[in-house]
Formats: structure tokens, sequence, C-alpha cells
């Protein structure tokens, strides 16, 4: 890495064991057998490896930018308030495509497009309604699943329990659900919440996360049941015989969390090819709690309902953003950086995944403000149809490194140095997960060692599922997730209602976004790019994700 004279710099020097040879030990064999006896080779020479070094003045650089003249907030706030929430295949996404773009090009960078890829018929909720009529009026808080039909206008109907768990219960119910709202599940048992929904990292569960996990239980609780393709066939047929009885709606307790948050994703297919399915709402479990408790009082429910869904057709492709800052004397090499766009509908996607959104966008305002030199090209990457699949970034590396089904590597794969990802929520950045690349372990330690006052302490071996990096990372290439404090986001926000502007913590973003843009920064000036680990065999296509 070329650095200014001036430059401040400190290196994680390796440990070098040096052995010193004595003699020879015991009893030494006669002379005429030492005379025949082969010279002992000379000593290899230990050769030690380069410390990594660390530009401590552009590190101050970049974190007075990012301290002291911040955006990342109000950008959070157009991001969600103004814009959000983006849906993929919506208006809302391109819409916000379109500020994201004009935003990247007033930092000043270049090449801002759009990349398109094939994803489907587009979805957007217009109003959602809900209301108990009788016994006696109330308001209902709840959602409707995406790719759903809405209620064409205001419908009303009685409330009926209609658990469909088998397809005995086909019989049970054919020719009285007509009309109904459709009740699919029995009340769900909400506890007291006696710990805190919100918490940062303890210092034992981060030393914890850097040891090597336990090989005996790898690969243990993950991927579906063994039933998996079982259950979604049912629930197919259950729904398709719902739709046939002609059901209002069906409703459901929302899966997890309590406190009027409501967790819900996608219902439909975006394929309009597939079968139909029934409008689907989904109840914060309080309030569907009340309406079964009320029902088996055998005391009737009648409900009301407005929910105006419109499907897209015209244009079934998605798009990605991409943008650059072109590198200095390795400019045709390059250091990307991004996370999803993309959200659900039911929030504004600020924790999932705007806060990952601003942060990358920060870090490239930063890097700009700054005007420090990139010897490598920078390229931000902002995703969308993450939330169905990985689908953005995985269309981008098909498009440009390498398919993971047949390994075949395009020219570019030899110029990407690293991928690094933001998509855990809001929290503080605590680390960054390895991702089984053990050589990148001294590189980053000295990367880290500028914001342990900041709480960013952890390198973890491990690697963290769920998000765009893995589109990298399958394709041999560098791709890496930041380690983030988990605040509320599998407890409160995670596609729910609740992930909206407030429950983003502005002094963790603030932190995030400085980090990151260190980051990039080092990983674009050092003399080579960052090491990789084996090229993968050739997977097999992953299943769409609805």
């Amino acid at each position: 890495m070329t650095t200014p004279r001036h430059a401040r710099s400190f290196a994680l020097v390796p440990v070098l064991a040096i052995l010193l040879s004595a003699g020879v030990w015991g009893q030494s064999p006669p002379r005429a057998a030492r005379e025949k006896m082969p010279a002992p080779p000379p000593a290899a020479a230990a050769i030690p490896t380069p410390p990594e070094r660390v530009d401590l003045d552009a590190v101050y650089k970049i974190k007075e930018e990012g301290f002291q003249r911040s955006q990342i907030m109000e950008l959070e706030s157009y991001l969600t308030d103004v814009y959000g929430p983006f849906l993929t295949g919506s208006p809302n996404i391109k819409t916000g495509a379109d500020f994201i773009q004009k935003k990247l090009t007033e930092y000043g960078l270049v090449n801002v497009h759009l990349e398109k890829y094939p994803f489907g018929r587009g979805w957007a909720n217009e109003r959602f309604y809900a209301h108990v009529v009788a016994p006696q009026p109330w308001p209902l808080i709840g959602h409707v699943k995406a790719w759903t039909p809405g209620t064409n206008g205001m419908v009303s109907g009685e409330a009926v329990e209609a658990v469909i768990q088998s397809e005995k219960d086909f019989d049970r119910f054919r020719g009285k659900l007509k009309g109904t709202f459709a009740l699919l599940e029995p009340a769900r048992e909400v506890k007291a919440l006696f710990d805190a929904p919100a918490r940062r990292y303890t210092d034992a569960e981060l030393t914890d996360l850097a040891r090597q996990p336990d090989p005996t239980r790898a690969g243990m609780m993950r991927g579906r049941p063994a039933n998996y393709r079982e259950q979604q066939a049912f629930n197919q047929k259950k729904l398709a015989f719902l739709l046939s009885e002609g059901v209002l709606a069906t409703v459901e307790p929302s899966r997890l969390g309590d406190g009027g948050t409501v967790f819900l994703g996608s219902g439909g297919s975006r394929d309009p090819k597939d079968p139909p399915v029934p409008t689907e709402v989904v109840l914060a479990v309080e309030h569907y709690n009340r309406i079964v408790r009320t029902l088996d009082k055998k005391v009737p429910v009648t409900l009301e309902m407005n929910i105006q869904n419109r499907f897209y057709d015209a244009d079934q492709d998605a798009f990605d953003v991409i943008a650059e800052i072109p590198g200095t004397d390795k400019r045709d090499e390059v250091v990307m950086l991004g996370g999803h766009y993309d959200s659900w509908h039911m929030g504004t996607g600020a924790t999932d995944n705007a806060s990952g959104t601003a942060t990358m966008m920060e870090a490239v305002r930063i890097l700009k403000a700054t005007g420090l030199k990139l010897r490598r090209t920078v390229r931000i990457g902002l995703w969308s149809g993450e939330e169905q699949g990985l689908l953005g970034s995985r269309a981008y590396v098909k498009a440009h490194f390498a398919n993971p089904e047949t390994m075949q590597v395009k020219p570019e794969h030899a110029k990407l140095s690293a991928y690094f990802n933001v998509d855990n929520g809001g929290g503080a950045i605590r680390g960054i997960y390895q991702q089984s690349n053990e050589e990148v372990a001294p590189i980053f330690a000295a990367w880290i060692e500028p914001f342990r006052n900041l709480g960013m302490t952890t390198e973890s071996i491990r690697n963290t599922g769920g998000t765009d990096h893995l589109s990298f990372d399958a394709v041999g290439l560098p791709g890496f997730q930041f380690i983030q404090d988990p605040i509320e986001y599998s407890t409160r926000t995670h596609h729910s209602n609740m992930d909206v502007y407030e429950r983003i913590q502005p002094a963790d973003m603030l932190q995030n976004a400085v980090i990151v843009a260190s980051f990039v920064y080092h990983a674009a000036n050092r003399d080579s790019l960052l090491p990789r680990k084996p090229l993968p065999t050739p997977q097999p296509p992953r299943p769409i994700t609805n």
C-alpha cells in the first residue's frame, strides 16, 4: 500500500518461531561413518509475513467526516419515511431506485445505472382496513400477505374457526365457509415479556462467536424439516380448497411476537401461471386470540375488511443499482460494498435493509468527501430481490463473475478483491465474519484495531447465512458480512410492521458507515488483492422462493 511520508501506521507483527540447532544429540557415530554421511542441507530461511499496514491519517479523515458531517440519518429517513417500503416489483422500489441513483450522482460517483434481471409479476398493497363489527366494534391490527388478491371493496362476514390440519378436515368444512373469514389457527399462547427485547452482544458472546464452531454440530438444526415439501403441498391444497369454498379471506395470528407486532411475508406467487390463492390476512396475536376466545364462548363475531392489492404484469424485470468511484493505478481491479435495498411491505424496511443501504451509501459519500485516493475502483451494489432468495446479487454475480452451477469464471472474477455486506439491522458493528477464509485473519485484525474503542473487537471464522455476500462466496470470491449487535432485529423488526425509522440507533449507524468506509479504503489501497478460498465445486440450481 502506498502511504504518504507523514502517514502514521501500525502493524500486527507475526510471531516467528526461531529454531536453533546446537549440534548432534547423543553418541556420535564412528569417524569413518561420519565421513561417508552426506552433508545436511542448508536450513531454509524463514520468510516472514509482511505486516498489514493501516493508514491512520486516512482513518482520522474518515472518522472526522463520518462523525462530524454525517448525512446517514437524513438518508435513512428518505429511504423509509418518504419512499419506503421497497417490495421488489412494486412501484415504490422503482421510485426508491431513482432516488438512490440521484443521491449517488450527487455524491460524485460515476457509471450510476440499473442492471435488470428476470423477476416475475409485481405487487403492491394500496389499502388495508380490518375491523370487528360485532358483538362490539373495535379496530384490528394486521396486514395482508404479499402477492395475494384484495377483497374487491368492503366485505363483511362471520369469523369461523377453520383449523384444517389433515385431509379429513376438508370434508368437515366443505360447504360451510362461503362468505366467511376463515381463522386457520387456534389461539397462540402469549407469555409475559420479562427480558428486554433489545440487547447488545456481551463480551462472553463475542468471545464464543470468535471460536471455531464445534465440528460435531456443524450443520445441525439447519435447513428445512424433512417433510417440508409435503407441508408445502398440503398448504397449497388447503388454500385451493378455501378459495373454492368462497371464503372472503383467510386469517392467521402473527407467527411470533406480540405487543401489536405483526410478522409476515409472502402468500401468493410471483408467477402468474401458478394457481390463485385467497386473500390472506395476518393479525396481531392479541387481536386474533380475542376473536377466537369470543367464538369459543359461542358468541358470533362479525368482521369487515377492505383490502386493495394490485398486480403488475407489464414489466416483470427487477433491477440492482450500481455505481463507482474510479481507482487510480489499479483501476481495473475492484472492491465492492453493498446490501439489499428491497424490503417487505408491512413497515418501511428501516432495519431490513434501509439501514444497510444507508450505511453503504454514506460510506461511499465519506470516501468521496474526504478526497482520499483509491488505487482500486470502488463499486457499490444495492440489490433487489434479496427477500425472495438473493435474486439480485445472484443475477449480478452470474452476469459478471461466474455461474455457480458450472463454476465457469469470467474475466472480471480475477479482478475483484472483496465484497463487504451489511444486512443485520441497525445495530453497531462489533466485528466481521471471515466466512472460513483463514488468510484474511491478520489483515482484518489490523483493520479492526482503530475501531476497538468503538466496540469492534471480533473476528469469527464462521460462515453466516441469509444475505447477499453468499452470492459472491458461492463462486469463490471473498464475500464478507459484518457482525452487528442484534438490538431488536429478531424480536421486533425483522419482516414486521415495526420495521420503522424509530427502531434505528443513530450512533450505531454513524459508526457503521465509518468502519465500512475504512475497510473499503484499505482493501482498495493494499498492494495485493485479498486472499481467496479454493474455487467451490459447481452447485445445483436453488429453488425459487416466493
